[in-house]
């Protein structure tokens, strides 16, 4: 039996339940002079994009489709290939400028400072030009220790450029990444009697490679799009194709075809790294 507490409290509970209320209204926005521009804008910008839409297939032409398309998919592995072996090279030389920019060694920590600071202050054109150009003057002494070879050839030059640019910022993502390692990683490692060596390649490297995981497909892009410049130094790429192209038919197409093809590497290597990040820190997400 409840007693007569309780049955004071029961007395002001109510057994109706409330019935459903609709949602609250949307509050009205006033229609300001910026919302009006805004329309206007996004109004113009889609007239324009509807325009050269037709433009382009009004006038795409598939004899020179035909014609140049395959010069375009040479240029389109070129591309690959130079970028892909940048990348891997550059990766290779990265770790030990990382470790000399974070080296208590001040030659060694000068030095890593030195070849960072020049390659990520100075445009990669200008890099290419020092080392297709620059180098090539020194011919003789090229060939007296046996480098012509190497130096005479243009994309062999721009591979070595790629491969020193990106190095350096590189050495930079995989620095910051490092560091952001927390100390304690390092101390349960030395507790569990790991040698340094082990407990950098075994614990702290594989958590700093997820952290800049994100950073080295941002650079993966800017080479993509950095390499168009070898078409400079007669490397027969995508853009060096497009330009060949250009130079014959004088159709601006050419370039919105080579825009076309640069767009399609750069959203899939996008879609690509989303997987890979989703996949490597699955068990970070909860």
């Amino acid at each position: 039996m409840p007693g007569p507490g309780v049955r004071s409290v029961q007395a002001f509970v109510s057994t109706d339940l409330l019935p459903p209320q609709p949602a609250p209204r949307e509050e009205a926005r006033p229609y300001t002079l910026s919302r009006l521009f805004g329309r206007v804008l996004l109004g113009v910008w889609l007239a324009v994009f509807v325009g050269l839409g037709m433009l382009i297939v009004g006038g795409f032409d598939p004899e020179k489709f035909q014609r140049y398309g395959p010069g375009y998919i040479s240029g389109l592995g070129v591309t690959l290939g130079l970028v892909s072996t940048s990348i891997v090279l550059g990766a290779l030389l990265s770790l030990p400028v990382a470790l000399g920019r974070m080296s208590k060694n001040k030659v060694a920590n000068w030095i890593a400072y030195v070849y960072v600071y020049f390659f990520r202050g100075t445009p990669v054109i200008m890099q290419l030009f020092l080392i297709y150009y620059g180098l090539g003057s020194f011919r003789p002494q090229l060939t007296e220790i046996g480098l012509w070879w190497f130096f005479r050839e243009a994309w062999y030059c721009a591979l070595l450029t790629f491969v020193l640019n990106t190095a350096a910022y590189q050495a930079e993502i995989l620095r910051g990444a490092i560091e952001s390692v927390p100390r304690g990683q390092r101390e349960g490692a030395a507790s569990l009697g790991l040698s340094e060596r082990i407990a950098f390649f075994k614990i702290i490297l594989p958590q700093a490679m997820i952290v800049a995981l994100r950073p080295y497909g941002n650079e993966i892009i800017l080479m993509i799009k950095a390499s168009a410049i070898v078409a400079i130094v007669t490397v027969f790429d995508l853009m060096g194709e497009t330009r060949r192209a250009f130079s014959r038919t004088f159709d601006y197409q050419t370039y919105l075809w080579a825009a076309i093809f640069y767009l399609i590497m750069v959203e899939a290597l996008r879609n690509l790294w989303v997987w890979l990040e989703n996949r490597l820190t699955r068990h970070l997400k909860r």
